[in-house]
């Protein structure tokens, strides 16, 4: 084989969960990210961009050290610090509203979308470098800014062309707060936790000591929200814990109240991708892709190293690469080949139509055959627009 075969292949080599994104399919991501930043701007979600990277301590402190484990470092040769390469863009609009923005009107509401690289992929997202859309709302405690946000989730979806979503709302404060109650040490131990994780009865009864009876009440609670939530109120949780599931309780009220058809389930042990969490969560499914669509929860922005301190505030991230799955191909846009010479006017008329305008450099003997090489539908002939499938 030639050398420069070789080279050509080891060029188009490209690290493993990394890919080029072609046509048609890097101009469909485009369209869908501004329909979905047109979504939550027409809810006064006003939009920001953070930088792909920053400085360490300002990127993984407080909330931001759940992603240490899958941010890329690197020195920064200018001021020799340690900068990190952002491997979500929740907690950067997070620092944005609670430094550059620290004086703005509360709640204050903020959208974004960008990409994001991550050190390794998960057996369920293997891509390392993908797309992120979704929102931030700073300041209110609320349960009605829990509710609007899955709401927004839920509209921006469908204003895609999405449906059959199903929401399932999460509280992973509440296995904590059965824990504290009954004394099992700071925090879940991680055997306890892994039990509970892998939803493992079993287990959960042999770690989970005196509080196994009530954490396995728990684990049995999942599932549609009405049934979940008769669950949890037939049991005897304690203090903490019963304001825990009557804020879940009043947020699915709210959600009933809004929108009756939605899809809500419950599973209130869940919290894996809630480390950081300080309440109601919920992640976004639908039947005709498999994986997350999006996820989203309320926590502390601004909090120290010690998750203290900090505003309250809830948002949603939309993950793209499982979002354009879910979505059916676009249709092939309509490209017309203008022939060399054709007037610069006669081609913007065309498009003020609706065409893909593809113009000719050379004069070719056989208009329609230079169309279809570059692959174009119709071309222009003698003033005439004509198919050349």
């Amino acid at each position: 084989m030639p050398s420069n075969t070789n080279d050509s292949a080891n060029k188009a080599l490209l690290p493993a969960g990394l890919r080029d994104v072609l046509p048609p399919e890097a101009a469909f991501e485009s369209d869908v990210v501004s329909t979905l930043i047109a979504c939550f701007v027409s809810h006064g979600y006003a939009r920001v961009r953070p930088p792909l990277i920053e400085f360490e301590e300002s990127l993984l402190g407080a909330a931001g050290a759940a992603t240490a484990s899958e941010t890329f470092r690197l020195m920064d040769p200018v001021s020799q610090r340690m900068m990190g390469l952002r491997s979500d863009i929740t907690v950067q609009v997070a620092r944005i509203a609670t430094t550059r923005l620290g004086n703005a009107p509360r709640p204050l509401r903020l959208c974004y979308a960008g990409q994001v690289l991550r050190v390794k992929g998960t057996q369920l997202r293997p891509e390392r470098q993908f797309g992120q859309a979704g929102v931030e709302l700073i300041g209110s405690d609320a349960v009605a800014a829990d509710a609007e946000l899955v709401m927004l989730a839920v509209e921006a979806l469908e204003d895609l062309g999405l449906g059959g979503l199903s929401v399932d709302l999460n509280m992973p404060t509440l296995v904590p707060a059965v824990c504290a109650e009954f004394g099992i040490g700071d925090g879940v131990p991680s055997r306890l936790r892994a039990a509970l994780d892998h939803k493992d009865a079993t287990a959960v009864a042999a770690e989970g000591g005196e509080a196994a009876s009530t954490l396995g009440a728990l684990l049995e609670a999942a599932g549609p929200a009405e049934k979940a939530l008769a669950a949890l109120h037939g049991l005897a949780l304690p203090g903490a814990a019963a304001a825990e599931r009557d804020r879940l309780t009043e947020g699915v009220e709210h959600l009933r109240g809004q929108a009756p058809a939605i899809k809500l389930t419950i599973d209130p042990v869940e919290h894996r991708g809630f480390e950081y969490h300080t309440g109601m969560c919920f992640t976004l499914f639908a039947g005709t892709v498999h994986g997350e669509l999006g996820r989203g929860g309320r926590y502390l922005a601004g909090a120290d190293v010690n998750d203290s301190g900090g505003e309250p505030a809830t948002g949603f991230t939309l993950f793209m690469d499982t979002v354009l799955r879910a979505l059916p191909r676009p249709e092939a846009a309509r490209r017309l080949f203008l022939p060399a010479g054709t007037p610069a006017s006669e081609g913007a008329r065309l498009r003020g139509d609706g065409w893909v305008t593809v113009s000719g450099l050379d004069e070719v003997a056989d208009v329609p055959a230079e169309a279809r090489r570059l692959e174009c539908s119709h071309a222009l002939v003698q003033g005439k627009i004509v198919s050349v499938t």
